[in-house]
């Protein structure tokens, strides 16, 4: 399965992923985030992301609205990650496409390791990272997976280089389907 395109999101794309974390049901937040979060703790969550030096990934559906996204915090001597993925789009290679997306975007800035915080019932969040090739210690309800990142090298950079055109180009595919989709919509609807 080819991965999905990942998009690299500035601020402008804040409401996206405002709405993306809204649309996680009760059960999905608590694993994101440790605890159930309210619609205002996400709004303020979301508030608070730093973009100057965060990263956020996400990709988009065919409907122009995120079905996964990652928050990469960036530390002194390493990058957390967290990663979100609707139900309806799981099982299609995001969760791994995010992760893969991030840890080279960390690679590239010359952070030296990746790290991921979840519960310990989130098996696909353990499974994902233990695929991510990180290594990860279960203990006491929560685990910790983590994985030391290589040097940049130029072949990483071109890579995160592409992988942003690729993404953009995708994104720009999708709106004209779904402009065209609108359109066909709007034209089939009988004159009232």
């Amino acid at each position: 399965m080819t991965p999905p395109p990942v998009q690299h999101l500035g601020s402008s794309a804040c409401d996206a992923y405002l709405d993306h974390l809204l649309k996680l049901g009760p059960e999905d937040l608590h694993l994101r985030f440790g605890t159930t979060l309210s619609p205002e703790g996400i709004r303020t969550y979301v508030g608070h992301i730093d973009f100057d030096n965060d990263a956020i990934f996400g990709v988009y559906g065919d409907d122009l609205s995120l079905v996964g996204a990652a928050h990469l915090a960036f530390g002194s001597d390493l990058a957390e990650l967290g990663v979100s993925v609707l139900s309806d789009a799981r099982r299609r290679g995001v969760g791994g496409a995010l992760i893969a997306r991030a840890a080279e975007h960390a690679r590239n800035r010359s952070t030296p390791r990746l790290y991921m915080h979840c519960l310990a019932e989130n098996a696909s969040m353990i499974r994902l990272a233990r695929r991510a090739g990180m290594d990860v210690v279960v203990e006491a309800g929560d685990a910790d997976a983590h994985v030391e990142l290589p040097p940049a090298t130029p072949l990483s950079v071109t890579s995160e280089m592409i992988a942003d055109r690729v993404a953009l180009f995708d994104y720009a595919l999708k709106s004209n389907v779904e402009t065209w989709r609108r359109m066909g919509v709007a034209i089939a609807k009988p004159p009232q």
